[in-house]
């Protein structure tokens, strides 16, 4: 089946992931843990804690296939937008239902692939404190089970040369969790299911995150 216009492609995100691990790998040293834990193949959702503008790139260079990420919309500036949309990245306006962003995700996971969330909707402290129902439709929706990601070392230091970036060559640890399902078995997506969804799935996330910290070590 071909891509409906401006759908994003597998080829598209399947470069980003080539041009993630060459930057993040070169700039950073990456310690990856628990990668055997995302589903060879069929629909995933990788959910990713979001405290640095490093960590989706990161991921998208250490994840073990590719990831067609969901980024907000003013990401999407100048250059950017063509380069985004052609590395296979889902443009999303969080002000609103965005029907195009909806149907392109449902989209990928209907195609077996892999859709990568910030469950907080924006980058702050990254622990997972505020989560949106959109994860929860997705996973509903989508038939995916959920991997938790935690990315952490990313905001611990500032870089001397560039400081809006982790300091160069500095280890950064991604840890990959256990995949679930975040429905109860029933199939329902009502409003009450898809918020009883959205607490199991904080749950789960928010031990993640705790899990790798005392794996790693690190704070944040």
């Amino acid at each position: 089946m071909s891509p409906a216009a401006g759908a994003p492609t597998l080829r598209g995100a399947a470069v980003g992931r080539s041009i993630g691990i060459g930057l993040m790998y070169g700039l950073f040293r990456p310690r990856v843990l628990g990668a055997w834990r995302v589903p060879a193949s069929g629909p995933v959702i990788l959910a990713v804690n979001h405290s640095h503008n490093v960590d989706g790139p990161m991921l998208m260079g250490t994840a073990p296939r590719p990831v067609h990420f969901l980024i907000k919309k003013e990401a999407f500036v100048g250059p950017l937008d063509p380069f985004l949309r052609g590395i296979g990245q889902l443009k999303v306006d969080r002000t609103t239902a965005d029907r195009t962003a909806i149907t392109h995700a449902l989209g990928v996971l209907g195609d077996g692939g892999v859709l990568g969330i910030f469950p907080e909707g924006t980058r702050g402290e990254g622990d997972f404190a505020s989560l949106r129902a959109g994860l929860a439709y997705f996973a509903v929706r989508g038939g995916a089970p959920i991997v938790p990601v935690a990315v952490l070392g990313s905001t611990e230091r500032r870089g001397r040369l560039i400081s809006a970036l982790p300091p160069l060559r500095s280890r950064v640890d991604v840890v990959f969790g256990e995949a679930f399902e975040a429905g109860d078995g029933s199939g329902r997506r009502t409003r009450k299911a898809l918020d009883e969804a959205t607490v199991r799935i904080q749950g789960r996330l928010t031990g993640h995150l705790e899990q790798a910290r005392r794996l790693t070590g690190r704070t944040g």
